[in-house]
């Protein structure tokens, strides 16, 4: 499975993750990230059965951040990694072989331990300045994220503080694909939001 395109980020701060889900579903994500620092477990996994239900709708791939647990027991497709998070290669130990991977990864060195480790993708970051991770270093720039993509072999997207305006910038950097939170989860109409993300990245490709 070819991991690329548009992935959207839930984020209860801004809208309750269900029914931003379902608008970006609507609107074309066909990746979504289940995130929520706040949530207990038992809400994580009462959250993540009725994303798991939509995104088999769509035909949707499914990710729980950080949390293997939580993934595993709703049957999400996989689980994103932070560097403090259990290492990929003991992930990949518990979940098997068809279970999707991502890790976090500001830098080239990062990348090719986590590659080396077995992930499937990386999640570039941030790109820019960003509100929803208020422990985020300073802005990588697209400029990081294409030395990364030259050194690795699985796809890269590019997270943090993208918007419709400087997302054309990390696409020109080489990413496989981008990671959307507050420009879709608080917009307006996080529908329409996905839509035109989903029309710049199909406009990129060709």
């Amino acid at each position: 499975m070819r991991l690329s395109g548009l992935y959207v980020i839930t984020e209860p701060a801004l809208r309750d993750p269900i029914e931003g889900a379902r608008l970006a579903l609507e609107g074309g994500a066909r990746i979504l990230q289940l995130r929520d620092k706040q949530a207990t477990t038992r809400q994580l996994v009462q959250t993540g059965l009725t994303l798991r239900e939509l995104t088999r709708q769509y035909g949707a791939i499914l990710i729980v951040n950080d949390r293997l647990d939580v993934a595993l027991v709703i049957e999400a497709d996989g689980v994103h990694l932070g560097q403090d998070d259990m290492p990929p290669a003991l992930a990949r130990k518990v979940a098997g072989e068809n279970f999707i991977i991502g890790v976090s990864a500001e830098t080239v060195e990062e990348a090719r331990q986590a590659e080396a480790d077995g992930a499937d993708y990386l999640g570039v970051g941030p790109m820019f300045a960003t509100s929803t991770k208020p422990d985020a270093g300073e802005p990588v720039r697209p400029d990081r994220l294409r030395a990364i993509k030259q050194a690795v072999s699985i796809p890269v997207f590019g997270i943090g503080g993208i918007t419709l305006e400087n997302a054309p910038a990390v696409l020109k950097a080489d990413a496989d694909g981008i990671c959307v939170i507050s420009a879709i989860m608080g917009a307006a109409d996080p529908r329409e939001a996905t839509q035109r993300f989903a029309e710049l990245l199909s406009a990129s490709a060709t």
